[in-house]
């Protein structure tokens, strides 16, 4: 893949939204129901700082869906 591959705005009704704001309430809503998972198994308690691990898998999340953004508009 070409790393010079630009994805572009998304239109939706008129208005140009950025790929990475898209990417981030995918992240964001995929954290919430991850960190609930999390919870309900107990992993947490295993975890010295959740807001930093919290933030940490948001950010990993972030990656992870614009990576698959990238992939599905260039594939």
């Amino acid at each position: 893949m070409d790393p010079r591959v630009v994805i572009g705005e998304i239109n939706l009704a008129g208005v140009f939204f950025s790929p990475l704001l898209f990417c981030m309430a995918v992240a964001f809503i995929l954290r919430i129901l991850l960190s609930r998972l999390l919870e309900t198994v107990g992993f947490y308690r295993a975890i010295w700082q959740r807001p930093l691990f919290d933030t940490a898998l948001f950010l990993i999340l972030t990656g992870a869906a614009f990576l698959a953004l990238r992939g599905l508009t260039h594939g």
